[in-house]
């Protein structure tokens, strides 16, 4: 099997280990090459269909060739800092999500080496536009390095305090406890967040955190909202609130998660229907 035929196995994989229906995600991750994004061989990856669990090693061998990262596993970027280059197929479901279109702007929050951000850049194509950020200045500048073939895209050292805009798309790979209110404001009347929301778990004990991941639709005082799934991920950095974090607790089983409907950015006192209340960012029923 040639590269061009592994990868195009590899985006079927995840069409179907993800549901996916998006046919242009599923192009996206045929054509953009993971390896380039991973510094040279040997790899260090996961085990096939395992998610990562940062409570026990994710590495389990040390030769991993091409066939081996081309499929549902976390790779890793830098073993001391268990950084790793993330599961493949809950990215797919995020980027499902918010679904970046032709011609979009995009925000990426926690880019790490740049291997998502240029699947997104495949999606808004070359009449679009990505900015990406990273906290760790060594990542933003590998991001930098790779991402040179899509000159629409950005990437800086950063927390993306200050995102500038406007973006249809703001995509936070990263632990929050809320939307940063330079986030939210940059959002274009059509723009969609993909946001994940985590408590501080013992398991994490570098920072970091388990929960779950929203998607948000700007609308007209009320946002509609979609749980996407679990997440176990590292701190987002200047989007933490210990008092968000203490609510935010009552929502991590599935069950509880599926009760938020709607996000209020809008002052207003706390009322029946709210269930992570902060000032600019209250979920609700």
């Amino acid at each position: 099997m040639n590269l061009q035929e592994t990868r195009r196995t590899y985006a079927e994989k995840l069409r179907d280990i993800a549901n996916l229906r998006v046919e242009t995600i599923v192009e996206a991750f045929a054509r953009v090459p993971r390896e380039d994004f991973l510094g040279p061989p040997p790899w260090q990856v996961g085990q096939v269909g395992q998610p990562y669990n940062p409570a026990a090693p994710f590495v389990t061998k040390t030769d991993a060739g091409l066939e081996d990262i081309y499929q549902d596993v976390v790779v890793t970027i830098d073993a001391a800092r268990q950084i790793n280059n993330g599961q493949p197929s809950v990215h797919v479901r995020w980027l499902e999500a918010v679904s970046p279109q032709p011609g979009e702007s995009v925000l990426h929050i926690g880019c790490g080496v740049g291997y998502y951000t240029a699947i997104m850049a495949e999606l808004v194509g070359p009449t679009g536009r990505v900015v990406a950020f990273d906290i760790e200045p060594d990542l933003a500048a590998r991001a930098q390095a790779c991402l040179q073939a899509w000159p629409q895209v950005r990437a800086e050292h950063g927390d993306g305090s200050q995102p500038g805009g406007p973006y249809d798309v703001i995509y936070v790979n990263a632990g929050a406890t809320h939307a940063r209110k330079q986030w939210v404001s940059s959002l274009t009347a059509r723009g969609r967040i993909l946001l994940p929301l985590t408590v501080h778990l013992p398991m994490f004990p570098g920072g970091g955190g388990v929960g779950f991941v929203i998607c948000a639709r700007r609308g007209d005082g009320r946002w509609p909202v979609r749980v996407v799934g679990g997440v176990g991920i590292y701190d987002c950095a200047g989007a933490r609130d210990p008092m968000a974090e203490s609510q935010l607790r009552k929502f991590l089983s599935p069950d509880a998660a599926a009760k938020i409907q709607a996000l209020s950015i809008e002052p207003h006192l706390k009322g029946d229907q709210c269930l992570v209340h902060l000032e600019g960012f209250c979920l609700q029923t």
